[in-house]
C-alpha cells in the first residue's frame, strides 16, 4: 500500500482522498448521472467499486432493499475472486474471516452394504498450485459490504442510493439519452422529496442492470433468458446441527444408493454449514409445487442419503427449495446484432440478469463480478474520455462467451450430482469430471478472444507462462528498494490503469540494451502511450502503470542507475516512486516459472487482470499502433 506522496496520512490509509464528484456528493439521487446501477448485489457492487476510482464519473447505485443484504445466498469465493479482492485492497481481511476449502471428499455407497455410505474418495482443492490465494467460503453479504467501504473510501465516494425500485426504461436523445422511471420501494418509506410508491424519472447516460433473474432492466431492452428446466429439484439449507458424520468441516459430494445426492459445504465461523438436498425429479406439470416443499421432509431427505450418519437441525438461518435451471441471454446490451457498430450500447446487463444456473458449481456471484468488473473500468475509459465509445461492444462480446462456457459446465456438473452411483459409467466419474475440469471453476478457464483489447498470439513464445487473454498469474519477485520478497501482481490495483510489465534482457541496470532502450522510448517517444496519452498534468503513471523486472539478484540492480520511467515522480511534491523495480527470486525465478524469454519480453496486462499482448523489447512501433487502437489522443499531452 502507498500513501503520504500527497502528504502525511495520520489516519486510514485505505481512505483515499476525495475527488471530483466524491467532492461533494448529493445526499440524495440526482436528476441526472454518467452512470446507473440498478441492483446492489455483487455485479453492481463490484462496478461501483470500481467507477468510485473514476471520479469524473458520476455513478449512482441504486436498490429496492432498504438497507445493506443481511443473509447472502451465494457463498462460494473461487481463487480468482480472492486475487480480484487482492487488487480491491481486501483479500488478506476477507480469508480471515471465511472458511478455506482445502480438499474435497467424495462419499459413496458401501459396496458391502449400500444402504450406508463409505468415503472413497478426497482430492486436494488446487494440486495444480493454480493461485496462491485460496478457496473460500464466505456469506455473500460480507462481499458485499467489503466493496460498499471500498467505494465509500475512493476518490468518488459511492455509495447506495437504498429504497429504490427500477420501474422501466427508454433510450432517447441528448446528453443524458437514458429515461429511467424509479419507484420510491413501500419498505423504504418515505425520504425527502419522494414518499413511499411515488415515481420520478431520472436520466443517465449508462444504465447497468444488475438486478438479478427477473431483470425488470433485461425485460425494458427486450432481452430474454433462453434455455432449459432440469425438472429436478433441491433443498439448500445453511444450519446448525448436532451429526456424528466425520466429514462435517469438510466440503464433500455424497452420493446415496436410493435417496440421492447431497453437496456439502463448510461454512465460516466454525459451526454453520450448508447442505444441498437432493429432491429428486419434478414431473412436468409440478408448476412449482416442490417448492413448497418444508425443512422437516429436506432434514429427513438428508438423514436418508447421510445413513449410517445423522443431522439433528438446531437452528436454521437459512433455506430455500429450488428447481435447476440453465438460460442466458444472447447478447448483454441493448445493441442488436445487426446493429454493433452503427451505434452505442446505452444499456447493460450483468450477472444473474443475463445468465442463471444451478448454486452447486459455486459459479454465480463470481462470474457475476467479473461481469461487473470488466464493464465497470471500460464505462470509465469512455467517459473520461480516454477511449472511443466502441470499446463497450467488448463487453458483450467477451462476457456472453463466458456464460455460455458457463452453462455448458453446469449442466454436466449439475447431471453428474444428481446422478445415482449405479448409474454412473464409471464409479470414479463424479470426482474424474471434478479433478479434470478444476481449472473451471477456479475461474482460470476464461481467455477472451482477439480483439482492440487482445492482441494475437505472434510472441507468445516470450512469456509462454502468460497466455495471451487469460488472467495475469502471479508470482514471487523481490522489490529491489528495499529487498523484501512480493508478489508481483498484488501490486496490480483496481485503480482504472493498464500495467506496462518489463521483463529485461540479461544486461544489467544502467548498461546499454535493449531495456534501457525501451525505456527511454517509453518516456520521451511522441508515439509512446505514456507520452501520447497521459493527460497534461496528470503523473506520469496515471494510466499507465510502467514496471521492470530484471533477471539478477536485487543485489546486483543499482537504482541510481536504473532508467527514469521505472523511478517516476510522482503526487503534487514530485517525489520518487521506488515500488516499480523488481528482480527475479534466486530461490523461485519468474523467467523460469513463467517462461519468459532471457531476451525479455513485454508483457501488457488491462486494468481487469487480463494479458492483452506480449511483444520484443524493441516492438516500440507494435506496442504503440495497440494503444493507438484503444485509447484516444489527450487535448494536451505531456
Amino acid at each position: 500500500m502507498q500513501f503520504h506522496h500527497h502528504g502525511y496520512v495520520s489516519g486510514d490509509p485505505r481512505v483515499q482522498p476525495a475527488a471530483g464528484i466524491g467532492l461533494d456528493r448529493a445526499a440524495e439521487l440526482p436528476d441526472e448521472m454518467d452512470v446507473l446501477i440498478v441492483g446492489a448485489g455483487p455485479a453492481g457492487m463490484i462496478a461501483a467499486a470500481q467507477l468510485s476510482q473514476f471520479p469524473g464519473v458520476s455513478t449512482r447505485i441504486i436498490d429496492r432493499r432498504p438497507g445493506r443484504l443481511a443473509v447472502g445466498q451465494a457463498d462460494g469465493i473461487q481463487a480468482r475472486t480472492v486475487e480480484t479482492f487482492q487488487a480491491f485492497g481486501f483479500a488478506n481481511r476477507i480469508i480471515d474471516e471465511a472458511y478455506r476449502i482445502t480438499e474435497m471428499c467424495f462419499w459413496k455407497p458401501d459396496p458391502e452394504n449400500p444402504r450406508n455410505i463409505v468415503r472413497s474418495a478426497r482430492t486436494p482443492d488446487d494440486p495444480h498450485g493454480m493461485s496462491e490465494f485460496p478457496h473460500l467460503i464466505v456469506n455473500q453479504a460480507r462481499v458485499l459490504d467489503y466493496f460498499a467501504e471500498y467505494a465509500r473510501n475512493a476518490p468518488g465516494r459511492v455509495e447506495p442510493d437504498w429504497g429504490w425500485d427500477f420501474v422501466t426504461l427508454a433510450v432517447e436523445e441528448g446528453e443524458y439519452p437514458v429515461a429511467v422511471t424509479l419507484r420510491r420501494a413501500a419498505e423504504a418509506g418515505a425520504s425527502a422529496g419522494a414518499a413511499a410508491g411515488e415515481e420520478r424519472v431520472v436520466r443517465a447516460k449508462y444504465v447497468l442492470g444488475a438486478d438479478g433473474a427477473r431483470s425488470r432492466v433485461r425485460e425494458a431492452i427486450g432481452r430474454r433468458l433462453e434455455g432449459d428446466q432440469a425438472f429436478h429439484a433441491w433443498g439448500v439449507m445453511d444450519v446448525l446441527a448436532e451429526t456424528d458424520f466425520p466429514d462435517i468441516r469438510l466440503k464433500c459430494a455424497i452420493q446415496s444408493h436410493d435417496g440421492g445426492s447431497i453437496l456439502h459445504i463448510p461454512r465460516e465461523g466454525n459451526h454453520l454449514f450448508r447442505m444441498y438436498v437432493d429432491l429428486g425429479e419434478v414431473p412436468h406439470d409440478d408448476n412449482g409445487r416442490v417448492r413448497l416443499t418444508t425443512q422437516e421432509e429436506v432434514e429427513e431427505r438428508a438423514n436418508r442419503i447421510l445413513h449410517p450418519y445423522t443431522v439433528n437441525v438446531k437452528h436454521v438461518a437459512w433455506r430455500s427449495v429450488y428447481e435447476v435451471g440453465h438460460r442466458v441471454t444472447d447478447k448483454f446490451d441493448d445493441v442488436p446484432h445487426d446493429e454493433v457498430g452503427a451505434r452505442t450500447p446505452r444499456v447493460f446487463i450483468a450477472g444473474d440478469a443475463c445468465h442463471t444456473h444451478s448454486a452447486k458449481a459455486g459459479q454465480g456471484m463470481n462470474v457475476s463480478m467479473q461481469d461487473g468488473w470488466n464493464l465497470a473500468w471500460k464505462l470509465g475509459h469512455v467517459l473520461e474520455g480516454r477511449a472511443p465509445e466502441s470499446l463497450l461492444d467488448t463487453y458483450s462480446a467477451e462476457r456472453q462467451e463466458i456464460a455460455v462456457n458457463l452453462i455448458e459446465f453446469d449442466k454436466e456438473w449439475s447431471s453428474l450430482m444428481a446422478k445415482r452411483p449405479e448409474d454412473m459409467e464409471d464409479p470414479s466419474q463424479l470426482e474424474d469430471f471434478y479433478m479434470k475440469t478444476i481449472e473451471f471453476p477456479a475461474g482460470f478457464m476464461t481467455q477472451y478472444a482477439p480483439s482492440m483489447l487482445i492482441a494475437g498470439d505472434e510472441h507468445q513464445d516470450l512469456a509462454t507462462g502468460f497466455p495471451i487473454g487469460k488472467r495475469f498469474k502471479s508470482h514471487p519477485i523481490t522489490r529491489v528498494c528495499d529487498a523484501t520478497p512480493q508478489h508481483l501482481g498484488h501490486h496490480h490495483r483496481a485503480d482504472g490503469r493498464w500495467r506496462v510489465y518489463v521483463f529485461a534482457d540479461a544486461a544489467a541496470a544502467g548498461e546499454a540494451s535493449k531495456t534501457a532502450d525501451l525505456a527511454e522510448w517509453i518516456l520521451s517517444s511522441p508515439d509512446s502511450p505514456v507520452v501520447a496519452f497521459t493527460p497534461e498534468g496528470a503523473d506520469v503513471d496515471a494510466w499507465f502503470d510502467v514496471k521492470v523486472v530484471y533477471q539478477q539478484d536485487h543485489t546486483e540492480v543499482e537504482m541510481d542507475r536504473v532508467p527514469p520511467v521505472f523511478l517516476p515522480k510522482v503526487g503534487p511534491f514530485g517525489v520518487t516512486d521506488y515500488e516499480k523495480v523488481y528482480a527475479a527470486a534466486p530461490t523461485d525465478d519468474i523467467f523460469d516459472a513463467r517462461g519468459i524469454s532471457r531476451d525479455g519480453a513485454i508483457v501488457v496486462v488491462r486494468p481487469d487482470h487480463y494479458v492483452a499482448n506480449v511483444l520484443p523489447l524493441d516492438a516500440t512501433e507494435a506496442l504503440a499502433d495497440f494503444f493507438a487502437g484503444i485509447f484516444r489522443k489527450q487535448p494536451a499531452a505531456v
